[in-house]
């Protein structure tokens, strides 16, 4: 839906309720007040009430995009300006509307996070001290307040599924941890356009494992085999009982003359919703990026859907460019959205070309706003295609825009169409998605890759998995190839941290393993990988600068989407341990600057109420 028809419906709701309200001014019997079942509105703050602190980082205006020919990809690389900048009524939704289907409708609000700085070295559980970055000690609220206020309101707008955050487990109790691979980014770049915007992400916008993935890491690739494993650990520096431990994994590289041929179907929302410019035209500009760098085997087809599904281009060499740009050039938003009939005419396209030489994969572009057809939920629409799916047909999910994107289904869609899900908010994120990432994305190394983490009680008293909630596997079926689970591209790197407390009792902490078919298999092959003392480093300044930025990345996750278990943490600790790894890489010195922003509307945010 349009903004122009999301204010004309809250106009209208608006006037419904002063009539109900005067009606029953004019009856007898008068309800009790908050029992009639009418939501209350409230100003929405705007963002001129977040003006950060004379001490603390000011949020900066996004670098401005490497040069463009084309104009209209310049026009496009910028993100468009928040909708929420001018005050507007915000309705407050009861709780039994706020967890329907568990999940949240995020509103362009800031959000509290942080913690009081601690400092880099690491202090007792608790434990204050001088902050590392910002001299003046920031205000906050504590995480029940965060908590509650991200889901107390509500607006049409972007929704995300409610996951909770992994807690403490006793290894006497329970000393498995088992979970599927993911290489999902979405979050992360999501997360970066409310930062770039002024806004604090909504902690269920955050999922840690996007965020840890989204960034390159240095790990040795195999010399043979699919993938090799590093183990790394050290002190955390937010609480001195407790360590960091690592879990990387590298997949073997394969170059683009290497990969098999490739058919893409990409399948196109052109519904009413998609007409500003960070959406269809900047869908339209990623699918000419991907064009532009595949092979003269690989294939297109074009499909979009709107009120009805349309074949726009049948399948075509990639190398008939001027073809399948003027396929392009004739797209157009407007009308409905029926998500549900275009993905199963998508894959019944994609599924002609699939079988073990060729890679046939599905890639919707949309902003996930499916609301009309008989498919509308992510679990309707994968019934439908489910037998395609498991014909080797396999799915890319990229979102777009803001206001009503629905990364709920997204992520849903990529998680059990065996593929990935990515956002893309800028021409640069375009880039990084379908011209550095494009062979990874579409090669796939290993499929159904499932990990679990054998702690030894003798050497750990409790541990947490950080983020991969929505990738648990139950412990039993870890073995059992028949449960699906994550899929490892070309050059890819899958990283997975945890929080232990160790006795310090024993050289053995614990054992990786990892299951994982060949992409055509269906029989899993299992390695394991011990941990042991010699991977643990005696400090941080010892530890990789890899590691290093994986936690700062890890615990800025966790401080954002307000995990209990990272009470107490300080943003400015995070930020320093990021410094301390950033070297040449502009995508984690920007990550450096965002936890400056985040803190700086952190600040702005407490010190507001």
């Amino acid at each position: 839906m349009s903004a122009f028809f999301s204010k004309r419906r809250v106009s209208f709701l608006s006037g419904a309720l002063l009539s109900a309200s005067l009606v029953a001014a004019c009856s007898t019997s008068q309800a009790p007040a908050g029992q009639n079942g009418l939501t209350q509105y409230e100003p929405r703050p705007s963002r001129a009430n977040y003006a950060p602190r004379d001490d603390a980082p000011a949020p900066t205006t996004p670098a401005p995009m490497e040069h463009e020919s084309d104009e209209i990809a310049q026009a496009l690389s910028a993100p468009p300006p928040p909708e929420s900048a001018a005050p507007e009524p915000m309705r407050r939704a009861q709780p039994a509307q706020q967890q329907a289907m568990g999940k949240i409708m995020a509103p362009a609000k800031p959000m509290p996070s942080g913690a009081a700085g601690l400092g880099i070295s690491g202090v007792g559980a608790g434990g204050g001290g001088a902050m590392a970055v910002a001299p003046a000690p920031m205000v906050e609220k504590s995480k029940k307040e965060m908590q509650a206020e991200d889901k107390s309101l509500a607006e049409p707008g972007n929704t995300f599924e409610a996951y909770k955050p992994n807690a403490f487990t006793e290894t006497t109790k329970d000393a498995l941890s088992t979970f599927a691979a993911d290489v999902d980014t979405a979050s992360y770049s999501m997360a970066r356009r409310y930062l770039q915007n002024g806004q604090l992400p909504p902690t269920h916008a955050v999922r840690v494992e996007e965020f840890v993935n989204y960034f390159k890491y240095r790990y040795t690739p195999p010399e043979e085999g699919a993938f090799t494993v590093h183990l790394e650990g050290a002190p955390s520096p937010f609480n001195a009982r407790r360590h960091f431990v690592r879990v990387g994994v590298q997949g073997k590289v394969v170059s683009r003359s290497q990969r098999k041929p490739a058919h893409l179907v990409f399948l196109v929302d052109t519904s009413g919703s998609m007409a500003s410019s960070d959406k269809l035209p900047l869908a339209l500009e990623s699918i000419k990026v991907a064009v532009k760098n595949l092979n003269e085997n690989d294939t297109v087809a074009l499909v979009t859907y709107a009120g009805s599904t349309k074949d726009v281009l049948a399948p075509t060499p990639a190398t008939d460019v001027k073809k399948i740009h003027a396929a392009l050039d004739t797209l157009a938003a407007g009308g409905g959205t029926a998500m549900g009939s275009g993905m199963e005419t998508a894959y019944k396209h994609a599924v002609k070309k699939a079988s073990g030489s060729v890679v046939s994969r599905v890639v919707v572009l949309t902003d996930g706003d499916a609301n009309i057809g008989p498919n509308l939920s992510a679990k309707d629409m994968l019934a439908s295609v489910q037998k395609y799916v498991s014909e080797g047909v396999t799915l890319t999910t990229v979102g777009f825009g803001m206001g009503n994107y629905h990364d709920s289904l997204m992520e849903q869609l990529a998680d059990k169409g065996n593929g990935n899900s990515f956002y893309v908010d800028s021409m640069k994120e375009a880039r990084k998605v379908f011209e550095t990432q494009l062979t990874g994305t579409l090669e796939v190394i290993a499929k159904d890759v499932k990990f679990q983490v054998e702690f030894n009680p003798k050497a750990v008293n409790r541990y947490r998995l950080m983020g991969y909630e929505n990738r648990d596997i139950a412990d039993k079926d870890f073995r059992d190839d028949k449960v699906d689970a994550g899929e490892i591209g070309a050059g890819h790197t899958v990283t997975a941290l945890y929080e232990v407390e160790l006795t310090g009792e024993s050289q053995e902490l614990a054992t990786v393993r990892i299951r994982a078919k060949a992409p055509n298999g269906t029989e899993a092959k299992e390695q394991a990988f011990p941990l042991t003392n010699a991977n643990m480093k005696a400090s941080l300044e010892a530890a990789s600068s890899d590691f290093r930025f994986a936690a700062a990345v890890a615990a800025t996750a966790d401080i954002l989407r307000a995990a209990p278990a990272a009470e107490g943490w300080s943003l400015a600790t995070a930020q320093k341990l990021a410094e301390s790894a950033v070297g040449s890489d502009s995508e984690r010195t920007e990550f450096v600057k965002l936890i400056g922003q985040a803190r700086a509307l952190t600040s702005a945010s407490a010190r507001g109420r």
